[in-house]
């Protein structure tokens, strides 16, 4: 019975950090992508493909990071590598599980592969300014 509550509790605050998060986080849209720019905001655009095991890994650090009170200005624009190639060349990418990051329109910093936490977290302090 204590472990139900335990997995229901956890259950319930996965769920609210996920819905919480929708709200800035939207699949690559030229428009909102420039607007985001415009207004200064710092941007994630994370190049991913769903049978990707790298992109598997990065997801939920990601999800973990975007909840980061650090990170609540946070856009986050998902680019899929099989569908999106226009932008997938536009930013430059040739592998899926690429992030990059902007200040504005100023890129900041850029990974490939990067499964690590702490260094996805040190790109994502990038987008901050």
């Amino acid at each position: 019975m204590r472990r139900r509550l335990i997995l229901a509790s956890l259950t319930a605050a996965l769920l609210s950090l996920g819905t919480a998060r929708a709200a800035t986080e939207a699949t690559f849209g030229q428009e909102a992508f420039a607007s985001a720019q415009r207004a200064g905001k710092p941007i994630l655009v994370f190049i991913e493909a769903s049978w990707c095991p790298t992109c598997a890994k990065q997801r939920p650090i990601l999800r973990q990071l975007s909840a980061d009170p650090a990170f609540k200005d946070l856009a986050i624009f998902d680019v899929n590598f099989d569908t999106q190639k226009d932008v997938v060349r536009r930013f430059g990418a040739t592998m899926q599980s690429t992030m990059v990051v902007f200040h504005g329109e100023a890129e900041k910093g850029r990974a490939t592969g990067q499964t690590d936490p702490a260094a996805i977290r040190d790109l994502l302090a990038k987008a901050n300014g």
